[in-house]
């Protein structure tokens, strides 16, 4: 009987749905949604609402693993560990983070952006738990990562061969990778790993998609200009490192 009042107590007592509540909820949606703002920006296939919803999710769990059974204790007879609750949402964020990453032609690509969405998980936890300040904190050191760390990057190797990922089409069966080798041979780069993939365009014309993975100091627009002047080669990219990522 003691245990069915406390519930019908609880059902009906709103101190434990109130404006704090309210608030870590409304932290974790603002800051998750700006981490996610920037991978839209980026065009990352988790983006605003995948981040925003991550967040707030987590920043519910964590409220309810905090206030959520309260109605079950009696006389402290009944111990809760509302920490289990946040274990178990870092463990099932893992099966989210899975899908994102992908490998395509020996290449691994999506890390940064789970990653991002592992980060968002962790702000709305800090938020649910009441530690929307640390949320806060993490949500700008996410910011002075990925926006700067890359200049920085850039300038402490400056004096180092920089990577460049360059992906070129060209007609099957002419033997022009060779060409393609040679020439990036010449114009100074190092080649780092070659990935090819034959596939037949609607026309029904065999061609090769190739990812040049090349070290050097020269521009790389110049390379793709001389890339994009052979015989055969219909199409030549420079991707950006994030692209690779």
């Amino acid at each position: 009987m003691g245990v069915i009042t406390a519930m019908a107590t609880n059902l009906t007592d709103f101190a434990v749905q109130s404006w704090p509540q309210g608030v870590a909820l409304l932290s974790a949606l603002v800051l998750c949604s700006l981490i996610g703002l920037e991978r839209e920006w980026r065009n990352k296939n988790a983006g605003l609402r995948t981040n925003t919803l991550v967040g707030l999710g987590s920043a519910l769990f964590m409220l309810v693993g905090k206030y959520g059974f309260g109605d079950v204790i009696v006389d402290g007879l009944i111990m809760l560990d509302p920490s289990r609750v946040a274990g178990q949402i870092v463990s099932g964020i893992g099966f989210i983070g899975a899908g994102l990453i992908f490998v395509r032609r020996d290449m691994v690509r999506g890390l940064t952006t789970a990653a991002a969405v592992w980060v968002s998980c962790a702000v709305g936890m800090a938020c649910g738990a009441g530690l929307w300040l640390l949320g806060l904190w993490v949500t700008v050191a996410y910011f002075i990562v990925v926006l700067g760390y890359p200049p920085l990057l850039r300038l402490l190797t400056r004096s180092q061969p920089a990577m460049s990922l360059f992906r070129v089409t060209y007609d099957d069966g002419r033997g022009i990778l060779r060409s393609i080798l040679a020439q990036a041979t010449q114009y100074g780069f190092t080649v780092h790993n070659v990935a090819t993939q034959r596939q037949i365009t609607r026309d029904g014309r065999a061609v090769v998609d190739v990812d040049l993975v090349l070290a050097g100091k020269t521009p790389t627009r110049d390379l793709a200009t001389g890339l994009s002047e052979t015989d055969g080669v219909h199409r030549v990219r420079v991707l950006r490192p994030d692209e690779a990522d």
